[in-house]
């Protein structure tokens, strides 16, 4: 029997609104495919930076500035706490990098940090670098036009700084072990968040992996054991802790340290924003009384010249120099209460061939006194 024309006309349209709702959630998915792909980086871009004939006023550090913010967009993000904006660039064969920095201390009061260097190898030694300190008598407007926001105008442009705003950003209560404190949080340059802690028992500073928001890299288990991971991406090594389930930053690799690179670890991104008051320096003091009266409230010396380091892990070379820490943590001879100095090295033994956290370090100091004196 013959369907009707008004049920062909039914099915018809039934048809089309299936094939329209398929295009539309078709299209839906291939929008959200395109915007999870990643950022494709050749090595034409590279190597045709690198060959590219340049001309920079490189002996000219306002012209630079001019042409820095010329090259950026009007508004920007800061993702490092010690506001840090990084840049890089290619001249004559030779790769630049750079950062314009409004600091804590000071960019309320007008000014800009602004730096630009031959990017450092480990071969190379003496190499070119300019710092500038900036403000209205050299022409540089330093604005605040919001919370942890900056304007900053030189010349024929102006760009807006927008800060990395972690001002609410806390730990977990749980991720605190007994006799800790927040001092605040540390987002660093390789895009890793981490927790400050200090412990003013023991007298020491630690850095633990903030695993509340997604971790851009991904941690493998190393050898030997299975409390150590490592980053591929960074290199930054955690241990995972016993007591409390959390990891806790280790080591840095060392040559990411001597080229000073986004992975030569958090030491340089304290949270400088977010501490309150002097807790940072009162950390720092209770770990070296002899700086009282001789540094602010970020650690920093009164004449700008240098800054505490808080740096309580190693730098490594090796996965191997890693285990020294689960050795540590698994060694009988450590009371129960020194436990967390097990992940903490003595930043005056950097450049001693084997770093070994402090309460290691007392039973070889204590292990050689003993061998001295059996010796006479």
């Amino acid at each position: 029997m013959p369907r009707s024309r008004s049920a062909v006309a039914t099915r018809m349209m039934l048809l089309s609104g299936i094939v329209a709702t398929m295009l539309v959630a078709l299209t839906g998915f291939q929008a959200g495919a395109e915007y999870k792909r990643p950022r494709l980086y050749t090595n034409q871009n590279y190597l045709e930076d690198a060959m590219k004939d340049t001309e920079l006023p490189l002996d000219n550090p306002k012209a630079m500035l001019e042409w820095v913010l010329g090259s950026l967009p009007d508004r920007v993000k800061v993702y490092p706490t010690e506001s840090y904006y990084y840049f890089n660039f290619y001249h004559q064969g030779i790769r630049y990098a750079g950062n314009l920095r409004l600091d804590a201390k000071d960019r309320d009061e007008g000014k800009l940090h602004f730096a630009y260097f031959e990017d450092l190898q480990e071969w190379t030694e003496n190499a070119f670098i300019n710092y500038s300190h900036l403000g209205e008598a050299d022409g540089v407007k330093v604005e605040r036009i919001g919370p942890l926001m900056y304007r900053v105008s030189f010349a024929n442009k102006s760009v807006i700084f927008e800060l990395n705003d972690l001002s609410k950003v806390v730990p977990p209560p749980y991720l605190l072990a007994p006799d800790e404190k927040y001092i605040g949080p540390v987002f660093d340059e390789s895009g890793m968040r981490f927790f400050l802690l200090f412990n003013p028992k023991l007298k020491l500073f630690l850095y633990i992996l903030d695993e509340t928001v997604r971790i851009p890299d991904q941690l493998r288990m190393t050898p030997g054991t299975n409390r150590i991971l490592v980053g591929t991406r960074t290199g930054f090594a955690y241990y995972q802790d016993f007591r409390v389930n959390r990891k806790i930053l280790i080591g840095v690799f060392d040559a990411n340290s001597r080229v000073n690179n986004q992975f030569d670890g958090p030491f340089d991104q304290l949270p400088d924003s977010f501490v309150d008051g002097d807790a940072l320096r009162d950390a720092i003091l209770a770990v070296e009384p002899s700086l009282k009266g001789k540094i602010d409230r970020f650690g920093g010396s009164d004449d700008g010249s240098g800054r505490f380091l808080v740096a309580p892990y190693t730098y490594y070379r090796t996965l191997d120099e890693l285990y020294v820490f689960h050795q540590c943590t698994t060694d009988k001879r450590v009371p129960r209460d020194a436990y967390y100095q097990c992940f903490a090295v003595d930043a005056n033994d950097y450049g001693v061939s084997t770093l070994l956290p402090y309460p290691l370090k007392k039973l070889a100091s204590e292990g050689q006194k003993k061998t001295k004196k059996r010796a006479k």
